[in-house]
């Protein structure tokens, strides 16, 4: 088991191989489909960022070697008008392969946490900056949740809705796996291959 402390420095991610355990401790921060398109949007694809400076400033700040989690959480609201994730459970990445690549070079991403694993792109991003892929326990949302400790502030929840939001949390061991390292390596793509050989064994 690799314990991982948020920001995660490079040497931690090159000493990760798809197929190890980890669990990582600090600020991370959820983002699907609809914070992907703003990130690269408003932020990447252009000359220099002109909207919303404020909130480029906080992003830049905890994505800096940091953690996306591809997740819509179900939240509740505390008494004192704060936060809690009820259930946690990843949702699948593959959507924002489209985006992550840029998302891990502009910002400095190290971990990005999901379920069904990635493709070409993002693994290559992996490689050239310093990056994994991990995979969350699916069906396991409020086990995920419990490692959650403190919801500790959330952005473009109004305008995106709750699952699109921009969930900034602090978690404490939060257990994911290796399975797209920073070596090349994609346990998505060997198991892919292996059910196609197998596919066309039976076939035949």
């Amino acid at each position: 088991m690799h314990k991982l402390t948020v920001p995660i420095p490079d040497e931690a991610i090159r000493a990760l191989r798809a197929g190890d355990q980890v669990s990582l401790t600090g600020i991370m921060v959820t983002a699907r489909d609809a914070a992907h398109k703003f990130l690269v949007e408003t932020y990447v694809r252009v000359d220099q960022p002109t909207q919303e400076l404020e909130l480029y400033q906080e992003l830049k700040s905890i994505l800096n070697g940091g953690a996306i989690y591809h997740c819509g959480p179900v939240v509740s609201k505390n008494p004192d008008g704060t936060w809690r994730f009820v259930a946690a459970g990843p949702t699948t990445s593959i959507r924002e392969e489209v985006y992550e690549p840029e998302v891990i070079a502009h910002f400095n991403v190290k971990a990005v946490i999901g379920k069904g694993g990635m493709g070409p792109n993002t693994l290559k991003a992996n490689q050239e900056h310093t990056a994994v892929y991990l995979s969350a326990v699916g069906g396991a949302a409020t086990l995920i949740a419990d490692a959650v400790k403190e919801v500790v502030t959330v952005y473009k929840k109004d305008e995106f809705g709750v699952p699109e939001a921009f969930w900034v949390i602090r978690v404490e061991d939060f257990p994911a796996v290796v399975t797209m390292d920073a070596h090349g390596r994609s346990i998505h793509d060997e198991v892919a291959a292996a059910s196609q050989s197998r596919f066309d064994e039976l076939v035949k």
